[in-house]
């Protein structure tokens, strides 16, 4: 749970905030690393996160950076997605962004916040899966930069300690053909349903997904799939095939109506990015 009298900390420095979680577990407490603070927030009135420890992660300089250096775009962790989707330096990034929540969660909740959650949606992660980015982690032994499909199996795979600082990407996706739709339950309003990501990268289709199932994934198998020739509906049909397990099954959505509004807005997404071709 979490206590009204946890102790805060708001370290200045990379080195700082990962000094401060090894000290505070040597003492016997138990840290965790905040930015956003909402799900920290929610997820402790119900019991389901302990820590007597917050390290606030937004006054660390690396951590809400967002420019663009050596021709990769760094975004800083703790840049809120108000902050990254009204910059707009990254197009699908902030399409993604601006479809987390209402604007006044989105003030609070940060890209690494978001990505680094509990909360099966994650939409956030789903721009950086499409775009193989980098991500840099803080721990012990220093900085490191990991491709963020090794590092991100249906979450991020962080050591104890560990916190996210930046994701890189190559500047060139910032400019490639995308499309990205989230679907609801009821029209705009309510929780979401399923969020799919599409990128153009010359004749190659990616395709992320948030909702379908307990965790966002960049859909590999079936984007090999819809790249085949062929009409589009057998290529959909094909690739649906391909669709991970479990699929969600719950009160926004059964299992089944979840993977029919998916093929409705794969070919939506699809006829979109290929020209309306059959």
């Amino acid at each position: 749970m979490l206590p009204y009298d946890f102790d805060y900390y708001l370290p200045k420095t990379v080195e700082e905030g990962v000094r401060l979680f090894q000290q505070l577990e040597r003492e016997g407490k138990i840290p965790v690393y905040y930015s956003g603070g909402t799900e920290i927030i929610t997820l402790g009135r119900l019991n389901l996160v302990e820590t007597n420890a917050v390290i606030d992660i937004k006054a660390i300089g690396e951590c809400k950076e967002l420019t663009i250096k050596d021709q990769r775009l760094i975004v800083g962790s703790a840049l809120s997605l108000t902050a990254v989707e009204e910059k707009n330096v990254f197009p699908l990034l902030s399409k993604a962004a601006s479809g987390v929540a209402d604007h006044t969660a989105r003030n609070k909740i940060t890209v690494g916040g978001n990505i680094c959650g509990q909360i099966f949606y994650r939409e956030a992660v789903l721009p950086f899966l499409l775009t193989d980015s980098h991500v840099v982690i803080a721990g012990k032994n220093g900085l490191r930069q990991t491709p963020i499909h090794q590092l991100f199996k249906r979450n991020l795979k962080l050591q104890k300690g560990e916190f996210l600082v930046q994701l890189h990407t190559d500047r060139r996706f910032l400019t490639m053909p995308y499309v990205c739709v989230k679907r609801r339950q009821q029209w705009d309003t309510g929780y979401p349903l399923i969020t799919v990501a599409v990128l153009k990268k010359e004749n190659e289709t990616r395709l992320a997904i948030s909702g379908l199932c307990p965790f966002p994934f960049r859909a590999f198998e079936m984007e090999k799939a819809i790249q085949q020739v062929g009409p589009l509906g057998d290529r959909i049909q094909e690739a649906l095939r391909h669709v991970p397990q479990p699929v969600l099954d719950d009160v926004e959505g059964s299992s089944g109506y979840r993977v029919f509004v998916l093929e409705q807005m794969l070919q939506d997404l699809l006829r979109e990015l290929e020209g309306n071709h059959p």
